[in-house]
């Protein structure tokens, strides 16, 4: 078994795949996709057509981290909603095949994003691009759960309360330096987390531009992809993690909108956006915004810090790129206490 996530056994996918993949036929020519931190993925090439391969990585992984098994069982089961996502074909469990567990789904021909900005596009496609991007986002939280077969894809009781307790473990697991910031973070969310509304969806996890796929030449959405941070649980959070992607430096690193004239670009504002997606969703306000974008802010610096601490231990996807995100877990955590001072 392989501990290398930079390729693939291509004789071993290859008899895997001619065994449980109906109409699959050779040669196969495989390329790994650079993007992309967690769960490494390969584009698998054949003569017919295309396919995509998602792994969990070899190693030490943190308890429940790299589910590649429940990011296969949610897109499978949006299959027929209003939410886009590629094509389900097969998981496979078995370590033996290629070192660890894996899945394969269509390989979606469209484009992708890296930054929001989209400085190649005219006003009207970016335009047009983010309200796609609210109407997704408003119809994953109005898929019926029990309809498609995820009710029980999350624990029961408060998200919030839940989620700073996990990814507190999951940080301090993590933690490579001490971070003054973050330690304050984790106090002040863990006291001021809201009361349970009764809204219970399904919720994307890392919902943002650069994990969606689009039509090569409109602004539909063609799929939502990495699907790893998924569960039922709070759609405030989905929400508010579009806004905090936004409130970061523009760029390769950032992806976000900082310093960037969102009217000239023709673009939504952070109130804008909000308000479509209440709109589309029924809601008349959201009360305590801060609270759910420091959340965020929270989430992600844990995110990046087990990237990190993957890429220190020689386990990261791409490891150059993994050292340079972990440098933001500080700014992230700073960015999150001045979002619960905000509101």
């Amino acid at each position: 078994m392989s501990t290398d996530t930079q390729t693939l056994d291509i004789p071993k996918v290859t008899a895997y795949l001619e065994k449980h993949l109906d109409g699959f036929e050779g040669p196969l020519e495989v390329t790994k996709f650079q993007a992309g931190q967690s769960n490494p993925t390969f584009l698998l090439k054949t003569p017919s057509r295309n396919f995509v391969l998602r792994r969990k990585p070899p190693g030490v992984l943190l308890k429940s981290a790299h589910a590649v098994d429940r990011e296969f069982r949610v897109q499978k089961a949006l299959q027929d909603t209003d939410v886009p996502v590629s094509k389900m074909h097969l998981l496979c469990e078995d370590d033996d095949v290629i070192g660890s567990a894996f899945y394969i789904m269509d390989h979606i021909n469209g484009r992708n994003f890296m930054d929001p900005r989209m400085p190649d596009e005219t006003n009207e496609t970016r335009a047009g691009i983010m309200d796609e991007m609210n109407r997704v986002l408003a119809a994953l939280h109005e898929v019926d759960i029990n309809a498609v077969g995820l009710a029980d894809y999350g624990p029961p009781g408060n998200y919030y309360e839940r989620q700073v307790g996990r990814w507190t473990k999951q940080y301090r697991a993590s933690e490579t330096e001490d971070q003054p910031a973050m330690n304050e973070l984790i106090e002040r969310l863990t006291a001021s987390i809201p009361a349970d509304d009764g809204q219970r969806t399904l919720v994307h996890g890392d919902y943002r531009i650069d994990n969606m796929m689009f039509e090569k030449n409109g602004t539909k959405c063609l799929a939502v992809l990495d699907w790893e941070l998924s569960t039922i649980g709070h759609p405030y959070a989905d929400l508010a993690a579009v806004i905090m992607q936004w409130q970061m430096p523009a760029g390769p690193e950032g992806r976000g909108f900082g310093g960037a004239d969102r009217k000239t670009l023709g673009v939504p504002t952070d109130e804008e956006f909000i308000a479509k997606y209440c709109e589309r969703r029924g809601l008349k306000d959201i009360d305590n915004f801060g609270f759910y974008l420091a959340f965020c802010f929270f989430r992600m610096a844990a995110i990046i810090q087990g990237v990190l601490k993957r890429a220190l231990d020689g386990n990261a996807s791409n490891p150059e790129r993994a050292m340079k995100v972990g440098a933001y877990v500080p700014v992230f955590a700073a960015n999150g206490l001045k979002a619960l001072d905000s509101k």
